[in-house]
């Protein structure tokens, strides 16, 4: 990338990269904020509202590359995260993410944490450092989930009930919203049975 930006810039590329970097940066948000996500209209690819179903979304695993497709989850509540290894928020978030994982797995609770990282390779070389993932680790580098959701900051985590419908948003992240974010899975979990 940083050669594409030299080709079309010349000189100016270390200008633009810093820009680029500084924007990017901004939008990895530290401050978890419940966001009800009501500004776009659906369907113009604009967000998904709050209380509106999820529309299709089918990622690929970054473990073999098949499918993942969460309408196949209907019936479990889902934690759908949009993450990414360069965002600082996201790598503090994904280990508390899987822990969770682990302890809610047998309550109908399904993890799917999708990485925008533009090559596999950086997610997997921030997955490795942890020897095993309960969570569903997939891969979107056309950034096609994040078109369609619109997050707010980075991470952003999107609480989908066992109807398909989105209950809550979290967007970014602070250690204090896993507790939060658990209790609501657990609500949501609850209420499915």
């Amino acid at each position: 990338m940083r050669h594409a930006l030299q080709r079309h810039f010349g000189s100016r590329w270390v200008l633009c990269a810093a820009l680029c970097f500084s924007v990017g940066w901004s939008a990895c948000a530290t401050s978890g904020t419940e966001e009800p996500v009501a500004q776009a209209k659906k369907g113009a690819g604009g967000q998904v509202r709050v209380g509106e179903p999820v529309p299709s979304i089918v990622v690929r695993s970054v473990k073999g590359g098949g499918e993942i497709d969460l309408a196949s989850m209907k019936g479990k509540v889902i934690l759908l995260d949009i993450w990414a290894s360069w965002c600082g928020p996201c790598r503090e978030e994904m280990p508390l993410l899987d822990d969770m994982a682990a302890r809610l797995k047998d309550k109908g609770i399904e993890f799917v944490a999708v990485s925008i990282d533009e090559e596999k390779a950086a997610a997997e070389a921030f997955l490795g450092a942890r020897p095993k993932w309960t969570l569903t680790v997939a891969h979107d580098p056309q950034g096609k989930v994040p078109e369609l959701l619109q997050p707010p900051k980075m991470p952003t985590s999107y609480l989908i009930d066992g109807q398909g419908v989105l209950r809550y948003v979290n967007a970014g992240f602070e250690r204090a919203d896993a507790k939060k974010i658990e209790s609501r899975l657990l609500a949501l979990a609850a209420e499915s049975s």
